[in-house]
């Protein structure tokens, strides 16, 4: 087992997300887009088609709040509902052309924003910092698992 001397290490990575936010929300400002909203269109983006519950669990939120967000995004045009052709009471969201102008250039953003910060960073130290993250996000893949199985709160 890695033992740190004040275990930083979950700090240093919400540290770490937090600026990259904050950096990238600064420059998307003229989106006039909350972090939800692009969130859900990156989402959705990724996942053409997917329910408004689907959507919920992929950004971590509950069903009403994401529904407000959904309703908003249509109604600004980003985004559509399709019916869903296997359940009649099931829509599925898609993005508009609007949207998908405004996704690549949020892709731009993000792609410089990466650039900056990985600044200095050696490939193979990055590369290495993808595997050990993979490995702790697998670990703790397993821990939910066995938790749920358990029925550990």
């Amino acid at each position: 087992m890695i033992q740190t001397q004040d275990s930083t290490f979950a700090y240093l990575m919400q540290d770490v997300t937090r600026q990259m936010r904050t950096v990238f929300d600064r420059r998307a400002t003229r989106f006039a887009l909350t972090r939800a909203q692009w969130r859900a269109l990156k989402t959705i983006r990724r996942n053409e088609g997917l329910s408004q519950a689907e959507l919920a669990d992929f950004l971590d939120m509950q069903p009403i709040p994401v529904g407000r967000v959904v309703d908003r995004l249509e109604k600004t045009g980003y985004i559509e509902r399709r019916a869903d052709p296997g359940d009649r009471r099931r829509w599925r969201l898609h993005l508009t052309a609007k949207a998908l102008a405004v996704v690549g250039e949020m892709e731009v953003i993000a792609a410089g924003l990466r650039n900056e910060a990985l600044r200095g960073v050696v490939p193979a130290d990055f590369d290495t910092l993808l595997r050990v993250l993979g490995q702790i996000k697998n670990n703790l893949a397993a821990i939910n698992a066995a938790d749920d199985t358990r029925g550990t709160p």
